[in-house]
């Protein structure tokens, strides 16, 4: 194999790993947030009826 041919080779395989890193990094981004969310239901639910009987003038 000669030394462009190589040279190409191995900017494939770096860009294969860049695109992979970036689906996980991106895959983190969202197991992140869907984490928060659900975390933010949770502490919801553990009241769910409160604010629903509030008294207030007009």
């Amino acid at each position: 194999m000669d030394i462009p041919a190589l040279s190409i080779a191995l900017n494939s395989i770096q860009t294969s790993n860049d695109i992979g890193i970036a689906v996980l990094a991106k895959n983190l981004d969202v197991m992140n947030t869907e984490g928060d969310a659900l975390t933010k239901m949770m502490e919801l639910s553990v009241n769910p009826g409160i604010g629903q009987n509030i008294d207030y003038l007009v």
